[in-house]
């Protein structure tokens, strides 16, 4: 069996994670875990302050130990980790591209496991899909969303369009519904794009990707999805799962 440990601050939706064992289970014919270890939060704030909190060294250094030492006790776990993500695109992204892999580097040594974050998943996820334009639906408000733009731009993406939902916490991200979900798909113009980018884990988002592709007309990659995907890359998995949206049906590049 597949296990990914999800570092993940806070629990807005933690649930999600739950969604993605299923399908996997049930379309990708692959057994797969994903502990989920709640990491400590200092301000529930999409604030570029709070979030270089949330996304410290220390912070997901203490988060990584509780995964290990809870991993049978707590996590029902019979066998090692796989890999570890750092499941926060915010929490990742605000550190750059530079910083944020410094960050997952630091955090794979504390782990003792391949790591990586949803902000670089998302990067490789769209160089896997050879997508080089998107959209970007996004929770957070502007001046914090743009730095979302600046780290895709390091590997080419254009950012074609962005709309922001100005929402400030995590947890009210986690509060909305489909209809809410959907709704922040619908205010971004997707004329010119080859994917639509929906960044925030506290999102519910993994129950609604089939639903979430038909309304914007392409692939949709969403935090939460990107962050499995990662995790399963990290392990040499790569399921077939159309329930996970296109980015699980994708050829793997021989």
């Amino acid at each position: 069996m597949t296990a990914i440990g999800l570092l993940y601050p806070g629990e807005s939706a933690a649930d999600d994670y739950r969604h993605a064992e299923r399908i996997l289970a049930e379309e990708g014919g692959m057994p797969v875990r994903l502990p989920v270890q709640v990491t400590s939060v200092g301000e529930d704030a999409h604030r570029v302050d709070a979030l270089l909190d949330l996304g410290s060294d220390d912070r997901l250094a203490e988060g990584a130990a509780r995964l290990a030492r809870d991993a049978t006790a707590v996590h029902g776990l019979d066998e090692e980790l796989d890999a570890v993500i750092w499941a926060c695109t915010s929490g990742s992204f605000v550190f750059g591209w530079d910083g944020a892999h410094d960050q997952v580097d630091t955090l794979a040594r504390s782990a003792g496991v391949p790591a990586s974050s949803t902000s670089l998943a998302f990067a490789r996820a769209l160089g896997h899909l050879d997508l080089t334009r998107v959209a970007v639906a996004a929770s957070y408000p502007r001046d914090v969303a743009e730095h979302f733009v600046a780290l895709l731009a390091h590997p080419g993406v254009e950012v074609t369009a962005m709309s922001t939902g100005e929402i400030i916490t995590a947890e009210e991200v986690g509060r909305l519904d489909a209809g809410g979900v959907a709704s922040l798909v619908r205010s971004v113009d997707l004329r010119g794009a080859q994917a639509l980018l929906v960044p925030d884990t506290a999102m519910h988002t993994l129950a609604l990707l089939t639903e979430l592709e038909r309304i914007a007309g392409m692939p949709v990659l969403t935090a939460n999805q990107v962050t499995v995907w990662e995790g399963l890359r990290l392990a040499g998995a790569w399921p077939h799962a159309p329930g996970l949206g296109s980015l699980f049906t994708a050829r793997v590049a021989a």
